[in-house]
């Protein structure tokens, strides 16, 4: 019997080549947005998480839509020290990033309102206990704009040199 994440898996050619989605015929579609404020944002965590040892293993912008999940999936590796970042549009009201291991099982959720400090970003680190495949999960809503959001994420991993330092 196969698991329902691998059939996911195979189902979504997202493997972390993302973009944006716009609904056409019931297809979702990955697309990148632009949005400066988010760059901005997105290049001050890049700089903050090198200084702390991490490197950047994946990124992207992506359109999305207000009150609709954007499944990512990553293969994790047992034991490496990850950290994920998603950046919303500044104007949402909530954001969300909920994360599931191969089994399906919740391992991560986030949620920050608009008006928290960084309200619209999301960042937590995560150290899986095997290595396999990991489904993250942002989500934003906002009251008065349904479609076209902007958010950015990514995936940073803690480098080499200083996962040796720490042990």
């Amino acid at each position: 019997m196969k698991k329902p994440l691998l059939s996911a898996i195979c189902a979504l050619p997202l493997l972390f080549s993302f973009s944006s989605f716009a609904q056409s015929d019931n297809i979702i579609r990955v697309s990148p947005c632009d949005n400066q404020s988010i760059q901005k944002q997105a290049d001050s965590v890049k700089h903050l998480l090198a200084d702390g040892g991490f490197s950047v293993l994946r990124e992207a912008s992506i359109t999305m839509e207000s009150e609709y999940e954007i499944p990512i999936i990553v293969p994790m590796n047992e034991g490496t020290k990850y950290q994920f970042v998603f950046i919303g549009d500044v104007k949402s009201n909530l954001y969300e990033v909920r994360m599931y291991d191969y089994n399906e099982k919740q391992v991560v959720y986030q949620k920050k309102k608009w008006g928290e400090a960084d309200g619209n970003i999301i960042s937590y680190s995560y150290v899986p206990k095997m290595s396999e495949y990991h489904m993250i999960k942002p989500l934003q809503v906002n009251t008065k704009q349904k479609k076209d959001l902007c958010g950015y994420v990514m995936l940073f991993g803690e480098t080499e040199t200083q996962g040796k330092k720490a042990k």
